[in-house]
């Protein structure tokens, strides 16, 4: 069995840092945005960073419950998860700004949500 404060702690970080992305990134309305202007580049870097301490903390989680836990929601990409924090941490410099818009357009919102029940589940 698991520490199951411990992963409670990592999901509620995980659930804040997710909302930061999502707030963070309001507005834009396509990827030339993080390219095209300076503001956008600052973006892209700050949400990378939180995109890569969510893909850590994942699975950091993962690796406490052994597995178990992810594997109740398999519509949800953690494989894709956890591996774009290796992508962000050791191919920095080849991010693709449309790759990391189309993560926020699609990927955010059901990620959340399984957070958001992955927690539930927990208290």
């Amino acid at each position: 069995m698991y520490d199951k404060m411990l992963v409670l702690d990592l999901l509620r970080q995980i659930k804040t840092t997710l909302y930061k992305i999502k707030t963070r990134s309001a507005g834009i309305a396509e990827s030339r945005f993080f390219t095209d202007t300076e503001e956008g580049e600052e973006k892209l870097d700050g949400i990378c960073m939180l995109f890569l301490a969510v893909g850590e903390s994942l699975k950091s989680m993962d690796k406490i419950t052994g597995g178990l836990l992810l594997g109740k929601y398999p519509d949800v990409d953690w494989i894709g998860a956890k591996g774009f924090r290796d992508v962000i941490a050791h191919q920095y410099f080849n991010i693709d700004a449309e790759e990391v818009f189309g993560i926020i357009q699609t990927e955010l919102e059901p990620l959340m949500r399984a957070v958001d029940s992955l927690i539930k589940e927990l208290e």
